[in-house]
């Protein structure tokens, strides 16, 4: 796999942008597949909108994706370009779309392709110049690998991102948690904090587990708590979560 880099001092994405405006980006990863990391991307961009910024989603990679008249289009990219606003082409909310709803790396050998750096790095400067705040979720977790060189873990620091975890709230959350912060910070990635997302409404003693997150994973700060709500509108679920320290508003 790709050698690990370091970004040095924490920090986040910050400045004044091509487009005369606050420029910030974020890197949004998740214990697991199926840890939430999409619909928690999703109330996240309307929290931003909600501060009067224009935010905008990105997959850099996503498998799993469709044949439409238009092109491959993948569910969960769909849903981050539905909550961007600006609403900004498919092709840079996923300049990688993989058929095959497996691992990035399998799929892209099924679609005889190499999934390299370049078009993402495109892409997200382009995404830049269109808004405030540049939300770029990953694939699967943390250290899931993209091709024989690459894991999910060198985008951010390509990209020179800080790194918000979402937690999903099933057993064996716990040490999937701590073992994806041990890694954020192994790689001199700042992590912003991390957010519960509750993918399992049967789960036992949920609270409980919540709290024994809260004692696991300090220094880092909870930014909220999702409940499960298959269907729900995201603009409604904003006041479940709070943003990172330091961003901005309109």
């Amino acid at each position: 796999m790709a050698a690990r880099g370091h970004l040095g001092k924490p920090r986040f994405h910050a400045g004044i942008g091509d487009n005369g405006g606050m420029d910030t980006a974020f890197f949004v990863t998740g214990t697991d597949t199926g840890a939430g990391k999409t619909f928690t991307s999703t109330v996240l961009l309307h929290a931003l909108r909600q501060r009067g910024l224009r935010a905008v989603g990105m997959k850099p990679v996503a498998s799993g994706s469709e044949a439409t008249a238009d092109g491959l289009r993948n569910e969960d990219a769909l849903a981050l370009q539905a909550a961007s606003d600006p609403r900004p082409d498919y092709a840079l909310v996923n300049p990688w779309a993989l058929r095959e709803p497996t691992a990035p790396e399998i799929a892209a050998r099924h679609d005889g392709v190499t999934v390299t750096l370049p078009p993402i790095e495109a892409a997200f400067a382009a995404l830049r110049r269109q808004a405030d705040v540049v939300l770029v979720e990953g694939a699967g977790g943390f250290l899931a690998p993209v091709n024989e060189q690459l894991d999910q873990c060198e985008l951010p620091r390509v990209l020179g991102l800080p790194v918000l975890l979402v937690v999903g709230l099933k057993l064996g959350c716990i040490n999937h948690a701590r073992l994806s912060a041990e890694a954020i910070r192994a790689r001199g990635l700042p992590l912003l904090g991390w957010i519960a997302s509750e993918v399992e409404p049967a789960m036992l003693f949920p609270d409980e587990y919540f709290a024994a997150l809260e004692a696991a994973l300090r220094p880092w700060p909870c930014l909220g708590r999702l409940p499960h709500a298959p269907g729900a509108d995201p603009a409604s679920l904003t006041p479940h979560l709070r943003l990172p320290e330091g961003f901005p508003s309109a």
